[in-house]
């Protein structure tokens, strides 16, 4: 990219004024970077975090390099992009099980966009904490970094994330009533988002229905499997082909809801063509959640499906050390 960059630079510079060949390139330059971040995002969806960490890294510095080339209103988009690539190298970073990694590409995120005059990745960061946190198993620290970003001189979407995490927080203590307080509010709020179509969407692209989705998720951790099991049967159903890491972690819910229900034959049935998109994506929050399904299969050992799916599901668990 910046090789390119520079080929233009030089080109544009031989037929234009100076201020008109930044104009030109900086166009260009955001064109081809925002471009460049949807098809990142969908390499994230396919292939092992790990892989993908060192590539966002370099890209976000590589967009803060170019901005010395660029007029003002250009360099601050593109120091907001930059800071979206280190936000989601630090997703990356947790799903490849380094959440200190994780917190650190965030917080690194934040002072990029504050660069930019961006305020508002710094309460999105305490999204993204809480997140790190309820996967830990830590319901207050969720709900108290979550609670950081639901101020209403935010973003809608920002607000709607948080109201979600909120939710698992309430969840994970097995508050229902307050669980379902915060998803209805994630749901308006996330209804009221105006998407600017030139900025990256924060959080997940790939949820057609969030609402239903995290409400199984929630009803879950509430100790209800039933009711998780068919709102999540409905929602996975609209998680778009390409979206392998989304698959393996919603059908890897999915699959658990069912055997917490005593649904054996199906719960293996959902997971087996799941194993490997799960070894594809390698991501360590799913294997969360494929340990507590083998756990529960474990109980029913001598069942057919059980039999049959087992040495598949050990072998996810186990993924081979990347060389």
């Amino acid at each position: 990219m910046a090789a390119g960059t520079a080929t233009t630079l030089t080109a544009t510079g031989a037929t234009s004024s100076p201020a008109e060949a930044r104009g030109d390139m900086g166009a260009g330059l955001l064109e081809t970077s925002r471009a460049l971040f949807g098809q990142h995002r969908r390499l994230g969806q396919l292939s092992p975090p790990g892989a993908v960490v060192p590539v966002l890294t370099e890209q976000a510095r590589s967009l803060g390099r170019l901005t010395e080339h660029c007029g003002e209103r250009t360099a601050n988009a593109l120091l907001n992009l930059s800071a979206r690539y280190a936000e989601f190298a630090g997703w990356m970073a947790q799903e490849s099980g380094d959440d200190e990694a994780a917190v650190r590409l965030t917080e690194h995120a934040v002072h990029i966009a504050a660069a930019a005059g961006d305020r508002d990745l710094a309460a999105y960061a305490l999204v993204r904490r809480a997140l790190i946190s309820y996967y830990r198993g830590d319901a207050t620290d969720t709900i108290t970094l979550a609670e950081g970003a639901v101020n209403r001189r935010l973003p809608p979407r920002i607000r709607g994330l948080a109201a979600q995490h909120l939710a698992q927080g309430h969840a994970l203590r097995g508050d229902h009533s307050a669980c379902m307080r915060r998803l209805d509010a994630s749901r308006e709020l996330l209804q009221q988002d105006c998407p600017d179509p030139t900025v990256p969407v924060l959080g997940t692209t790939n949820l057609r229905d969030p609402a239903t989705m995290i409400t199984g998720w929630c009803l879950l951790d509430l100790g209800r499997p039933r009711e998780a099991a068919a709102l999540l049967e409905k929602a996975c159903a609209d998680l778009p082909a390409h979206a392998l890491r989304n698959q393996a972690r919603y059908g890897v819910r999915r699959a658990l809801a069912h055997a917490a229900a005593g649904e054996i034959e199906h719960a293996c049935a959902v997971v087996r063509p799941l194993l490997p998109a799960v070894q594809a994506v390698d991501s360590a929050t799913i294997r969360l959640d494929l340990r507590r399904l083998s756990r529960t299969l474990t109980r029913y050992r001598k069942h057919p499906s059980v039999v049959d799916v087992s040495p598949d599901l050990t072998a996810a668990l186990h993924p081979a050390p990347v060389r």
